[in-house]
C-alpha cells in the first residue's frame, strides 16, 4: 500500500538504541558500543535494521574516530565517521497510550444522553474511518469494492474475508467475515462501535450493509453483509437504549431497521468504479 508501507520488523533488542538517541541524539556506533556494552558489530547490525524501518537516519558527523579508524600521517584511515539520530518516525516510537485514550473517548460518547447526537457521533466516527482507506478502494461493484476493503485490513492485521453468503435467503450476497474484533475491550463495552464498523463499511463498498452474526452473540464470527442499494434505510446506533445501556438483544436492535445506506458521498453512485 502506497500510504501505509509495510514496516520492516525490528528486534526488543533494538530499542535500547531508540532510547540513547532519544536521550542524546548523533550518536557514532562507538559511542553506542561502549554505552551498550556491546561489540561494534552488533551496534552495526541494529542500527541497519532501524535505518530499513525508517526509525534512524546516518549523517556524517564529529563524533569522534570511528572504531577500526587509523592515523596515517596526520590523517584518519579507514570507516568515515558518521553519526546516527532518530527520524521523525523514530521519534514517535515512544509510549502508546492510544488504547487508554480510545476507551476514554469512547466512554464520553456513551455518556451522551441524546439518542440522536449520539446516533450523529457514531455515525461521523464511521464516515472518518472510512475516510482513512477510501481512496484505497477500488472495485465497479458491491463485491469488488468489499474485497478491496478486506485486502486493507489484512494489510493492516486484522484477520477477515470475503465470502459468498450461506443463507439461501441471501441469493449468495457478499459477507465479510472477521475472525477477531479489532476493538474487542471497546465492543465489549458498548455495541456501539460494531455501528461505527458498519458504517464504515457501506461507506467504502457504496451499497448497504447489515451485521448478519456478531461474535458477542456467541457466533463464531462477525459478518457484515452487503445488501442491495434499495434495501437502505437510516443508520441506527447498534445495541443501545435511550440511555445508552446494552440493549436485551444487541444484534436484534442492530438489524431491527434492516441495511442502512451508504454515505452521500459522490465516488460510491451505483456503478461507479
Amino acid at each position: 500500500m502506497s500510504r501505509h508501507p509495510a514496516s520492516v520488523e525490528y528486534r526488543a533488542s533494538d530499542a535500547a538504541v531508540i532510547e540513547l538517541l532519544r536521550v542524546d541524539d548523533g550518536l557514532g556506533i562507538g559511542d553506542l558500543a561502549r554505552r551498550l556494552g556491546v561489540t561494534a558489530t552488533a551496534v552495526r547490525q541494529r542500527l541497519d535494521r532501524l535505518m530499513r524501518a525508517g526509525l534512524v537516519d546516518r549523517t556524517t558527523g564529529s563524533s569522534g574516530p570511528s572504531i577500526g579508524a587509523t592515523t596515517v600521517a596526520g590523517r584518519m584511515r579507514g570507516r568515515p565517521s558518521h553519526v546516527y539520530s532518530l527520524t521523525e518516525k523514530g521519534r514517535s516510537t515512544g509510549g502508546d497510550n492510544f488504547r487508554d485514550l480510545a476507551l476514554v473517548l469512547w466512554r464520553e460518547i456513551r455518556s451522551v444522553r441524546e439518542p440522536a447526537v449520539r446516533q450523529g457521533l457514531i455515525s461521523r466516527i464511521g464516515a472518518a474511518m472510512a475516510g482513512m482507506y477510501r481512496n484505497e478502494v477500488s472495485g465497479a461493484t458491491p463485491r469488488q469494492r468489499l474485497e478491496s476493503a478486506a485486502k486493507i485490513l489484512q494489510d493492516r492485521r486484522i484477520s477477515c474475508g470475503v465470502e459468498p453468503s450461506a443463507d439461501p435467503s441471501n441469493s449468495g450476497l457478499p459477507v465479510l467475515t472477521s475472525y477477531a474484533c479489532p476493538y474487542p475491550e471497546l465492543a465489549e463495552q458498548d455495541r456501539g462501535i460494531c455501528a461505527a464498523e458498519r458504517a464504515m463499511l457501506q461507506d467504502l463498498v457504496g451499497s448497504a450493509v447489515r451485521l448478519s452474526e456478531c461474535r458477542l452473540d456467541g457466533a463464531p464470527c462477525c459478518r457484515f453483509t452487503v445488501g442491495s442499494i434499495d434495501q437502505a434505510s437510516p443508520v441506527h446506533e447498534s445495541g443501545l437504549s435511550a440511555t445508552g445501556a446494552l440493549a436485551s438483544n444487541p444484534t436484534e436492535a442492530l438489524n431491527a431497521e434492516g441495511f442502512s445506506p451508504p454515505a452521500p458521498h459522490a465516488h460510491l453512485t451505483r456503478g461507479a468504479p
